[in-house]
């Protein structure tokens, strides 16, 4: 057994008299873990800080090297429809030529984003979304220590089908979290026949995000939890304020897009709520499978927590390069 095989599985000490606190044994194990998972398998890799490190390489396949008991929490923003990011497809988004992805026109004096088009995948397509969220599943199930908690985007349309599938990996559903955010998702007229149909809308206009919360079961309360863990809860917003499962945040815009042109960044305002959210004590480690342009581990930066992310696609590798810094100290104010 390796060294961080080692460090993972075993249990957590019991506090002596003299010896450390429970919160001083969990940061310990923490820097133990940390220095350690970071080098894990030999995938291309950048240490983006310290406390960040984002891994070039397919997210199932790296998490199947990472021993059991390794990571805290995972906060994570998947393609949605997994085949949009399929190489044919996401050259088609880059080149400006659709594919799966809708580029519509600018109406109303808006120039609207493109969109995936959810509503045109096929049943095949739609079973293997499924069994591709199982599998990474299962893989955060081993890697997360007991009690650790899983936040990960979705949208109405397939949020009931990737959320069974983690479900069906033996993790608890601890709820939703709603970002209310006004996008340009729905609400259009019959395509060729605005005119002729202008009463009518063909779908409800998106004004919400869903995002699951899930948990790896752990055994005695979790207060017993906390302590061995550090997992098992929420961090709080205060003393007077829990954490809640409404967010309200409008799309990412301006100076924040320039510093990441990803088709799908979320706004660090945001993310950086999230994050902290999900290490009730702020210790351990977050993880992002589908790290992007950087802005989970962006975030964990910003509110001093320590990050890993996995993705495939070499031009997001780069571009988390460069956008880290600056994503991570963006006020979040800042538009």
């Amino acid at each position: 057994m390796s060294r961080l095989e080692r460090s993972a599985s075993t249990p957590m000490r019991r506090t002596k008299q003299r010896g450390p606190s429970w919160r001083e044994t969990l940061v310990e194990r923490q820097a133990e873990l940390w220095e350690q998972v970071r080098e894990v398998g030999e995938q291309q890799r950048t240490n983006l800080s310290e406390r960040a490190t984002y891994i070039l390489g397919d997210a199932i396949q790296w998490l199947a090297e990472l021993p059991p008991n390794s990571i805290h929490a995972v906060v994570t923003d998947p393609p949605y429809g997994l085949i949009e990011y399929e190489d044919k497809d996401h050259d088609k988004l880059k080149k400006g030529k659709g594919g799966v992805w809708r580029i519509p026109p600018s109406f109303d004096g808006a120039n609207r984003k493109p969109l995936p088009r959810f509503t045109v995948l096929s049943q095949d397509e739609i079973a293997g979304l499924y069994n591709f969220f199982g599998a990474l599943a299962y893989g955060l199930q081993r890697a997360l220590v007991p009690g650790g908690h899983i936040f990960i985007a979705s949208n109405p349309l397939l949020s009931t089908m990737t959320f069974h599938a983690f479900q069906r990996a033996g993790l608890e559903k601890r709820g939703e979290l709603i970002r209310l955010v006004q996008t340009l998702r729905g609400g259009d007229r019959p395509k060729g026949a605005e005119k002729e149909f202008s009463d009518v809308s063909v779908m409800a206009r998106s004004c919400w995000e869903p995002w699951g919360i899930f948990r790896k079961p752990f055994e005695g309360t979790a207060a017993e939890n906390l302590r061995r863990w550090g997992t098992g809860g929420l961090r709080r917003i205060s003393d007077d304020e829990p954490f809640k499962d409404v967010i309200t945040c409008s799309p990412t815009r301006g100076r924040e897009k320039e510093i990441a042109p990803h088709p799908s960044l979320k706004p660090q305002r945001f993310m950086r709520q999230v994050v902290r959210g999900a290490l009730p004590l702020g210790i351990g480690i977050v993880f992002d499978p589908f790290a992007g342009s950087g802005s989970t581990l962006a975030a964990a930066e910003a509110v001093g927590y320590h990050a890993i992310g996995t993705d495939r696609d070499m031009g997001y590798f780069g571009l988390a390069r460069e956008a880290f810094g600056p994503l991570s100290t963006l006020p979040v104010g800042e538009r």
